[in-house]
């Protein structure tokens, strides 16, 4: 016997799961959605990702999509302030994730975008979401901007939103969750949110997957990139979103992002009176009590590079190590006190995070800095770029190759010697390689920097290429008494006649070398009649 599922009478309600005739599938339709808005309890269809199928009977089950759950940000603010410092720091999760903001108010250092009077702002607050790729550093906020986005959208119900990430996503998962937001925006008449993590690990023909369904506004999609999506995304996908250039966090915002963190833990700064203080617990006395100097926030501030998850995450690593090496209870019976020094987080932090990309932006604007700085003789500004690049792991034969040029190009014949210089460098590099033939390239750099500038060469043979490239007609011959004549036929007809050879006269000669359309031309000074 066919049970009611199997019946093609019958509707799935997508909110609920439920089966229902297709005569009373609108009804509750407005029914289970306006529970689904009244209701704050969780409930079974989890927006996070693309709903599960129920299994039918007599048939095999549609492959499901399982997408990993955006975090519930609110709840894990309103949990942190309800548990000990203690349980914050032993969870498995990472501390930049537990803290993670889901107001506007909350989220720090990016007010050039979504700040009070900005278009984006104007746009979240009227649920009015257009597709965004977000671009900026690691650590700046795009994820956390795109859960904000997610946090609004739940709480209003105008949107379902799902994450998916580029690393680990294939083509036909993204159709599957398409073909839902197909679905949900059919029956539901509710949009659905994409957020696409690491966007720029999708190929191109991987993102065209995307371009008829953000045409037609199926999906709005937002994609997280930390690469110029001028050259990893497809121009017709970039052409249909906005894209907001999210800033490396200054030390103001990594300050404020770290004084929150505080606040919320209950971790209290040496010398000051908790800022939260009638948030703890009522058995405070009985919890074990944290404090951490102002200057070692300063320290994660200045060293994490503008890199919030690094700094939070340094925040953990020094209160944990700390907690771990501390007795938890004293002879007498009482919690003893944890104190978190600078000392403690420049342990844990051995060094500046560095954002140095061998492959992406980052290198290439490195390496026109260093180019620029040595053209304008800063020999000090030379070293900073190349310190840059070495210590963010640049392979320094590139480095040298560069130079190479550098002194043909910048120094020319200014001091000649300076190719000799660059050489030498490279092979030197090629032979002892890191660390030890860095101060090699420091040498040369600063040589370079120090060394008289003369484009003159650079200039003359751009302007042989402009003339070549803006003859018209066919390119004049070579003078007949600059050719040789090895055979007689050759001499017959005027090859090397006339020629004058120069060491066999005294002093200057008097002949031309360029064809007859060219003599009397001065590639230095000569000016292309259409630059």
């Amino acid at each position: 016997m066919v049970s009611l599922a199997e019946t093609p009478d019958s509707v799935q309600c997508p909110v609920c799961f439920k089966d229902f005739t297709p005569a009373t599938i609108n009804g509750h339709l407005d029914i289970c959605l306006l529970k689904g808005l009244t209701d704050h309890s969780p409930s079974t269809a989890d927006e996070s990702g693309p709903p599960v199928k129920k299994s039918r009977t007599g048939t095999e089950a549609s492959p499901v999509i399982q997408q990993p759950a955006p975090v519930s940000n609110g709840q894990s603010l309103k949990t942190a302030k309800h548990l000990s410092p203690r349980t914050l720091f032993t969870t498995d999760k990472p501390l930049a994730e537990v803290l993670r903001p889901d107001t506007l108010e909350e989220y720090f250092g990016q007010s050039k975008v979504v700040g009070q009077q900005t278009l984006f702002r104007s746009l979240l607050d009227s649920q009015e979401i257009p597709s965004l790729i977000l671009w900026g550093p690691p650590g700046c906020g795009k994820t956390t901007l795109a859960h904000i986005i997610a946090s609004n959208s739940k709480k209003k119900g105008t949107a379902r939103f799902v994450t998916l990430s580029a690393t680990s996503t294939s083509t036909s998962e993204v159709r599957e969750v398409i073909k839902q937001a197909q679905n949900e925006l059919r029956l539901c008449k509710r949009k659905t949110i994409l957020f696409i993590d690491e966007i720029h690990r999708f190929n191109k023909s991987q993102q065209d997957t995307f371009l008829p369904h953000v045409e037609c506004g199926t999906v709005t999609l937002i994609g997280a990139t930390t690469e110029n999506p001028s050259f990893q995304v497809n121009a017709a996908l970039l052409s249909r979103c906005k894209v907001l250039v999210l800033e490396k966090l200054c030390v103001e915002a990594m300050g404020s992002i770290l004084n929150r963190a505080v606040a919320t833990l209950g971790i209290r700064i040496q010398g000051q009176d908790p800022v939260n203080s009638h948030e703890l617990p009522a058995c405070s006395d009985q919890i074990q009590k944290i404090y951490i100097e102002q200057k070692a926030l300063d320290t994660i501030a200045y060293l994490c590079d503008g890199d919030a998850r690094v700094g939070l995450n340094s925040l953990q690593l020094a209160v944990q190590a700390q907690m771990s090496q501390t007795n938890l209870l004293a002879h007498n019976g009482s919690p003893q006190e944890v104190l978190v020094t600078e000392d403690h987080v420049k342990e844990g932090l051995q060094r500046s995070h560095i954002l140095y990309d061998k492959a992406g932006e980052e290198h290439y604007n490195c390496i026109s800095a260093l180019h620029k700085s040595m053209r304008g003789s800063h020999e000090n500004a030379s070293l900073y770029w190349l310190g840059r690049m070495l210590e963010g792991g640049e392979d320094p034969l590139y480095v040298a190759r560069r130079l190479v040029r550098f002194a043909s190009e910048d120094v020319g014949m200014a001091d000649p010697s300076a190719l000799t210089q660059t050489v030498s460098a490279f092979q030197a590099c090629h032979f002892i390689g890191m660390p030890e033939c860095e101060v090699i390239l420091a040498q040369c750099v600063v040589y370079l920097a120090r060394a008289p500038k003369s484009v003159a060469i650079y200039k003359a043979y751009d302007n042989v290429k402009a003339c070549l490239r803006s003859h018209k007609g066919p390119l004049p011959p070579v003078p007949l008494h600059l050719r040789n004549a090895p055979t007689r036929l050759m001499k017959q007809l005027g090859y090397s006649k006339g020629y004058k050879y120069n060491p066999a006269f005294s002093g200057p000669v008097e002949q031309e070398y360029l064809p007859e359309e060219l003599q009397g031309i001065n590639f230095f000074t000569w000016k292309p009649s259409n630059p």
